[in-house]
């Protein structure tokens, strides 16, 4: 697997356990950010890239540092 795309994965994991901890759905979580209701899911599972400024947004909302959204579990 490429370095870029692990990256991606990662991030996508990362986003949905700190979404689980908020006690955010997919459609709750897409609905702060503004977008389709089937982004958060689509990001999570990686069929979807995203952008630096969404990124960004979801950690603000998440209330978790950018670094922790890269972060590779162990």
């Amino acid at each position: 697997m490429d370095f870029e795309k692990n990256i991606y994965i990662n991030i996508g994991k990362n986003i949905r356990k700190y979404r689980l901890k908020s006690g955010l759905s997919q459609e709750k979580l897409s609905d702060l950010l503004e977008a389709n209701s089937k982004f958060v899911g689509h990001v999570e599972r990686f069929e979807r890239y995203i952008s630096l400024k969404k990124f960004i947004q979801i950690s603000r909302i998440l209330n978790v540092p950018l670094r922790l959204l890269v972060e590779v579990e162990t």
